[in-house]
């Protein structure tokens, strides 16, 4: 058995020295090293008799086998033997050629990768916590101007856009001055190979729009959206997902993959003007309300740790005497909700008795993820994960 474990790793080592062999930038490294070597080996030994106030170590062989093939020459330490002389031309010529070649090397790697992240076909493994956005729609350059500006925790390069609209179209966007640093991926949302090149394991949030980049039919883009919410739920469950839906029959089929946030906003724009029909100017309320430039607007703060466990009240008289906002209600089970429900699950469970524990499993079916709970009255307990919903001043 310890034979046959002897061999298999003697393969593995053997086909890894091979393909160490193989590699390119190896071979490189290999070459140079070798000839460094040797140049310096020769330079010291011819040398060192005949110049041996200069040339005192092995060490002052390499220092100047470096400055001259580096093609710099200081002229500190020079050779006096013809063999040195011609070792240095040697060195001079392989060090002109060495460092056109490195050069040429880095200008190409550099066109190379600006070709692929223009074409949105860059690998963003060194990125974490970032914030990738699926999808495509008309106004999007509005989108994305404003989406940073409500998350100043998002530099513009912690930005990462996946789409697969035209070439053109992106070519152009990506050419505005504002969005120069910021990442983009060509490719299908829903591919599972799109989404681990964007690095979705170390993502800290995603939202997936209603993409209006394909001529599909509204049930085709729900149906699309689902997949992806399917997808990324199965690499990463605990990323914060936000969904755009066209048609709310599909609503259910987020909530069962878990998904944090989802936005109805043909059903919010219907209800805009069912409700503005009324004469009531309530779409006045709710545009300034959300307006992004608006001083006065709903503003999402979270609940300082030492109300936890406290009423209402207690919350509502700090918001009101710290910046004279006036808190309308919480937004409960806030974060991840798979993590949410994976707490919940584990709190359920902690009872002896089983009716208790049957009961607090059949609340945790009907745990809601971002729950908001308006004017619950100023007796009411805050829960943990809670969220304050504030009218007031932006900033403060």
């Amino acid at each position: 058995m310890s034979n046959i474990f002897y061999k298999k790793r003697k393969k593995r080592l053997k086909n890894k020295i091979l393909q160490n062999l193989n590699d390119p930038i190896f071979k490189v490294g290999f070459v140079l090293t070798l000839s460094i070597i040797l140049i310096m080996l020769s330079f010291y030994l011819i040398e060192k008799k005949a110049n041996p106030y200069k040339m005192k170590n092995l060490f002052d062989s390499f220092y100047y086998t470096i400055t001259t093939l580096a093609t710099v020459g200081y002229g500190d330490i020079t050779p006096l033997t013809n063999p040195g002389k011609f070792i240095a031309i040697i060195a001079m010529l392989f060090g002109v050629i060495l460092v056109a070649g490195v050069t040429g090397k880095i200008s190409s790697f550099l066109v190379d990768q600006q070709l692929r992240r223009g074409k949105g076909l860059l690998k963003l493994k060194k990125l974490l916590n970032h914030f990738i956005i699926c999808g495509w729609k008309n106004d999007f350059e509005k989108i994305i101007e404003e989406i940073i500006e409500v998350n100043p925790e998002f530099d513009i390069s912690d930005i990462v856009l996946i789409n697969n609209s035209p070439a053109e179209q992106m070519e152009q966007f990506m050419a505005i001055p504002k969005f120069k640093h910021i990442n983009y991926l060509c490719g299908d949302y829903i591919d599972e190979s799109v989404l681990l090149r964007a690095n979705l394991k170390n993502a800290k949030r995603i939202l997936i729009l209603a993409d209006t980049s394909i001529s599909y039919n509204p049930i085709e883009i729900d149906s699309k959206t689902v997949m992806a919410v399917i997808a990324i739920k199965k690499i990463n469950k605990e990323i914060y997902t936000i969904a755009e839906l066209l048609d709310e029959k599909f609503e259910k089929y987020l909530k069962l993959s878990h998904c944090d946030e989802i936005l109805l906003s043909m059903q919010y724009e219907r209800a805009l003007l069912v409700n503005a029909s009324s004469g009531s100017g309530v779409s006045h309320v709710i545009r300034d309300l959300l307006k992004i430039d608006n001083k006065q607007k709903i503003i999402i703060y979270i609940v300082p740790k030492q109300f936890i466990g406290h009423p209402f009240k207690s919350v509502f008289d700090h918001y009101l005497n710290k910046n004279n906002s006036i808190l309308i209600g919480l937004l409960e089970n806030t974060g991840s909700f798979f993590t949410r429900k994976q707490e919940a699950l584990n709190d359920a469970q902690k009872s002896a008795d089983i009716s208790k524990i049957i009961e607090n499993l059949s609340k945790v079916k009907d745990l809601k993820a971002n729950n908001p709970v308006f004017n619950p009255g100023f007796d009411y307990i805050i829960k943990e994960h809670s969220m304050a919903i504030v009218i007031g001043t932006a900033n403060n």
